[in-house]
């Protein structure tokens, strides 16, 4: 798939620079989405990801939140060597740091020429983590998070933005006792939808991944683009 997107520099509060993979649709304009990276870096999976949105009618922008580590790092799923390294980049985050970022991200996306006043987040794995912290840390108009790891540390705080969480009963990241206090806690919250995928592992979304599922990944994304629609108009 050939790339059609760009990289372009977003300006980090604290100082600083990182790279953003921008991706525009046809029409020159459109709401925003934030696309948030797996461990893996703003690699060929994230940017056909943000790519997929521009096609879609959204201006997408994938931040690179492993910058303050080593900027610019792509990494895939395929060798020992880089899922080592992933696990280091995220044993490294700084997760503060990271949503600050992200909070840049999505202020300078809507900022940007032909980006709408909305703009929403949609993030996997660490993304799908940040994405729910996009819904109670920033002034993101909605946010999606795939297979979010460790939320149940945030359960504790006000979410502001629609939210859907697309959760995989068989995710390794996400004990089972995980999940059912999710779902008691949420359950009744009226700006959280919770879609769960029955027998699915970690990143069933992720094309090429292990434990990539088809029909999972397309009802998902389906569910996703019907919550942009909605929210992000």
């Amino acid at each position: 798939m050939t790339m059609s997107g760009k990289e372009i520099t977003i300006s980090a509060a604290d100082g600083g620079e990182f790279m953003g993979y921008l991706a525009t649709p046809e029409t020159g304009s459109g709401p925003g989405v934030v696309v948030i990276q797996e461990i893996f870096g703003v690699n060929d999976v994230m940017r056909e990801i943000t790519d997929s949105y521009a096609e879609a009618g959204y201006m997408a922008l994938c931040p690179d939140l492993f910058w303050r580590q080593e900027p610019k790092i792509r990494l895939t799923d395929k060798s020992e060597e880089e899922w080592a390294r992933a696990i280091e980049l995220l044993n490294g985050f700084d997760l503060e740091k990271g949503v600050q970022d992200l909070d840049t991200t999505i202020e300078t996306l809507r900022d940007l020429e032909g980006c709408s006043d909305k703009v929403g987040t949609v993030g996997f794995c660490l993304g799908g983590r940040l994405a729910y912290l996009t819904a109670t840390r920033t002034k993101a108009d909605a946010a999606v998070g795939y297979y979010g790891v460790m939320l149940t540390e945030h359960l504790n705080e006000k979410i502001n933005a629609p939210l859907v969480l697309h959760v995989a009963t068989e995710d390794d990241f996400m004990p089972k006792e995980q999940q059912n206090e999710l779902h008691a806690v949420l359950a009744g919250n009226g700006k959280v939808a919770v879609y769960v995928y029955e027998g699915q592992g970690h990143a069933f979304a992720r094309a090429g991944g292990e434990h990539f599922d088809q029909a999972s990944a397309d009802a998902a994304r389906e569910r996703t683009l019907d919550h942009f629609r909605v929210h992000l108009g």
